[in-house]
């Protein structure tokens, strides 16, 4: 297939060294390793990505705290960074349960140039709350401070609510539209913040017609393209909108990599 010459970043993956790390469901049918990642993003034109690695379940064996767990996949980030060079932008995680390691850990990746947070997915990472834990507040407060940028797993509507209210000059990208309920509620949190973005990972963007809806109320400035990887198929996500004629070519680059350039400060 021919892809027209729109520059696309992938804002939402999560890259592995290990297999454990690897939360593709099938995996053991894709032929999957580190050197495929960049095999399988550039196959459908995906150039560039961003994310944070992670791992679904862990043993505690290998990680026998919550933070032991999350320093060794921000070291993994930095390590596949070096490795992919240019191509990968690293995300990182933090821990309200560990606020004074969270931001020795932002003081650190401030100084390594990494200016992502995430994508932050508290079950995974074993939170046990949501994104208005008060022990979050400070954290996001130094995060703010740097400029930095959070993506966190689409969870809790209240919650979110309360945490982008509590922090509106915090630019937080949400992972994952939904259902037309959940989008509708992304939609609101976007009319009353301007620094709250929506990635179009996950579910939500297989409904015809929802990206039109998202840029009609709040404008394609406000949506960064997504694909969940190796969750998800890329190949989907960049169908989805490559090949929407509700989009114009313009709406089209904003989204697959003008907003993400803008916002992580890329050239």
């Amino acid at each position: 297939m021919q892809y027209p010459d729109f520059e696309i970043i992938d804002f939402h993956t999560h890259p592995f060294e290990a297999d454990a790390d690897n939360i593709c469901s099938h995996k053991e049918c894709c032929d999957m390793s580190e050197e495929h990642i960049l095999r399988d993003l550039s196959a459908v034109g995906i150039r560039r990505f961003c994310g944070s690695v992670i791992r679904v379940g862990r043993d505690v064996r290998d990680y026998p705290t919550p933070w032991s767990m999350i320093l060794a996949h921000n070291d993994a980030a930095l390590r596949l960074r070096d490795r992919f060079g240019g191509r990968y932008i690293p995300g990182f995680h933090v821990h309200p349960g560990c606020v004074k390691e969270s931001l020795e850990e932002i003081e650190r990746m401030h100084r390594a140039g990494v200016n992502l947070i995430g994508e932050l997915v508290p079950y995974l990472d074993e939170w046990g709350t949501g994104y208005d834990d008060p022990r979050l507040s400070g954290i996001l407060d130094l995060a703010e401070e740097y400029g930095m940028v959070v993506s966190i797993h689409s969870m809790g509507e209240d919650e979110m609510d309360r945490m982008v209210r509590a922090h509106p000059r915090l630019t937080v990208v949400a992972a994952h539209p939904g259902e037309y309920g959940e989008f509708l509620r992304h939609m609101e949190r976007m009319k009353f913040s301007e620094n709250y973005y929506l990635d179009t990972s996950g579910y939500g963007i297989f409904r015809h017609g929802m990206l039109r809806h998202a840029i009609d109320l709040v404008g394609a400035e406000r949506i960064l393209f997504g694909s969940d990887y190796p969750t998800c198929n890329p190949a989907m996500y960049v169908g989805g909108v490559l090949l929407d004629p509700l989009l114009t070519d313009r709406e089209k680059e904003l989204i697959f990599a003008g907003n993400t350039k803008r916002l992580l400060g890329l050239h």
